[in-house]
């Protein structure tokens, strides 16, 4: 384990937990309706970390006000090499895009584990960041999202009204 500092912001799918390591972004963590935020959040006194923090909560506020479409944050994320792989591949899907787990299976050069990388979605320590969001069923139907469908569901829309 590294040591790793928080923030929380208020957004309109509601409190979002920023974590940061002097590396970069380790964690975001999107809070469901009616959840409150009690644990006690180790605040940021490095400065390298707390930019980190302030550098995302800067960037998601523009996101969330349609005013940018992509991430410029340092990413400090622990996975496997597979989920490593999805992660990257994710990152690759333009704003109001999506593509399927299956699509995804096959960018990365493994054409058949497509819930493999549904479950790396799954496990998407930054969603919104990394866009996990944008990943659908191949029969263009939802999927899974960690944080509820509704959410995904809202982002997606959300996305998809702000093109300009």
């Amino acid at each position: 384990m590294y040591n790793c500092y928080s923030k929380s912001i208020d957004t309109p799918i509601g409190w979002i937990i920023i974590s940061a390591s002097y590396k970069g972004i380790t964690y975001i963590h999107l809070l469901q309706e009616g959840i409150k935020y009690n644990k006690k959040i180790k605040v940021p006194k490095d400065k390298t970390v707390l930019q980190h923090i302030n550098a995302a909560k800067f960037q998601l506020s523009e996101y969330f006000y349609g005013n940018r479409m992509s991430f410029d944050l340092p990413l400090d994320i622990k996975g496997t090499p597979f989920q490593q792989k999805v992660w990257q591949a994710l990152l690759k899907i333009p704003y109001a895009h999506t593509t399927s787990y299956k699509d995804i299976a096959k960018k990365i050069g493994s054409p058949n584990a497509y819930r493999a990388v549904g479950q790396a979605c799954g496990a998407n320590p930054i969603p919104i960041i990394i866009p996990c969001h944008r990943v659908l069923s191949s029969d263009g139907s939802i999927g899974g999202y960690s944080a509820g469908i509704d959410i995904k569901k809202w982002l997606l829309l959300f996305e998809f009204s702000n093109i300009k």
